[in-house]
């Protein structure tokens, strides 16, 4: 049994439920032409996972690195690109310890990834070093969204069946652990279990956190990391107002 973020089997399920070039919400499409305007520069996709968007954007010709903390999501990843014949550079790296040998004219986090860095403290010091890889006049580009209803519910609860191509299945089962309104955070469990001709073969255990940011918080959070030109927009539309707090949204903010 292992404890871990984004293991072996929580990457399986990632990769079943989340196809390659899979928009979510319009993100892919978004991401695919702003980054046009970027001026065909080299490009970061950080918490780049297992390739849903990095793929689709190597193949319309963008040139984009990408950074993950789990090796498991970066294998997925690279092996996802050498059956297409696309080459990325791919690093294993904290976001708050980053140190890439590029500067590049635009960073994306699509997914809401962002949220899953737990401690406020951390996700400030992921920003400033993606303050210092960008270069001046970059772009930095991410997602969030705000909790639902249901915040002290927890998004896991039950349990989920995948039915995997090997004909393996992998059982999902989520329970709530924690939550704070005060700290802005929700902690989950989630246990992975894989079953082979009804024998169990492998189990994982993923703590599953999230922080979330008002928007306007977390706009002051991006000014105060020397960002600048913070252009917030609504459902994956540039310059759409955001009405509703069932929105997502997506910051766009520069390094001047």
């Amino acid at each position: 049994m292992t404890f871990s973020r984004y293991g072996a089997l929580c990457t399986e399920v990632y990769d079943h439920t989340k196809k390659v070039g899979q928009s979510i919400g319009g993100d892919i499409e978004y991401y695919s032409q702003r980054l046009r305007d970027c001026g065909g520069g080299r490009l970061l996709e950080a918490m780049v996972g297992s390739g849903r968007i990095i793929v689709p954007l190597l193949e319309a010709g963008l040139q984009v690195d990408g950074v993950d903390a789990s090796p498991d999501m970066l294998a997925s990843c690279r092996k996802r690109c050498e059956e297409r014949g696309l080459l990325a550079n791919l690093y294993q790296a904290e976001l708050q310890e980053l140190e890439l040998p590029n500067l590049y004219d635009a960073i994306i986090i699509p997914a809401g990834s962002f949220l899953l860095i737990e401690d406020r403290e951390q996700s400030i010091a992921a920003l400033k070093r993606m303050y210092a890889h960008l270069k001046p006049g970059g772009r930095l580009m991410l997602d969030l969204f705000l909790p639902d209803a249901n915040f002290e519910l927890g998004h896991f609860a039950g349990t989920s069946v995948f039915h995997m191509q090997d004909g393996d299945l992998i059982t999902m089962e989520g329970k709530l652990i924690e939550t704070s309104f005060l700290h802005q955070h929700k902690v989950s469990l989630i246990k992975y279990e894989k079953w082979r001709d009804g024998a169990l073969i492998q189990t994982e255990l993923q703590r599953f956190a999230l922080r979330w940011y008002g928007v306007h918080e977390f706009k002051d959070v991006l000014e105060s990391c020397g960002f600048t030109d913070i252009v917030i927009s609504a459902d994956f539309e540039y310059g759409k107002v955001l009405t509703s707090d069932k929105q997502q949204y997506v910051y766009e903010a520069i390094r001047p």
